[in-house]
């Protein structure tokens, strides 16, 4: 079985981001179902799997990541990204996605790992 995890960088001080808020969302229909909620660690990854076995399936997701409050607690003033959504499809829950968010002020980026 695949599993689903996460992380995120501070690509302007070159760090791991503590602390950030996700939250997770299965896509039905037009509708998002919250799934789970968690906080990034001191290595800006969470303690486990977002999903992992019987609990990941195949289909529709969006990872919505709380930014704002991380930049202030770390005495950046910006206001640009208040929350940073990727979405995105699991074709086999048989595979690992890794859905790594590297953020700065007034950028993000992401990509889909293993």
């Amino acid at each position: 079985m695949g599993k689903l995890t996460t992380h995120v960088l501070d690509t302007s001080t070159g760090v791991p981001a503590k602390g950030i808020e996700i939250r997770l969302y299965r896509l039905t229909g037009r509708d998002t179902d919250l799934i789970k909620t968690v906080k990034t660690n001191s290595d800006g990854r969470c303690d486990s799997p977002l999903l992992d076995g019987v609990d990941f399936l195949s289909g529709g997701y969006e990872l919505e990541f709380d930014v704002e409050d991380y930049f202030i607690d770390n005495g950046t003033d910006c206001h640009f990204l208040k929350d940073v959504v990727v979405r995105f499809y699991v074709k086999s829950a048989e595979q690992n996605y890794h859905v790594p968010l590297l953020i700065s002020p007034f950028s993000y980026s992401t990509y889909r790992g293993s």
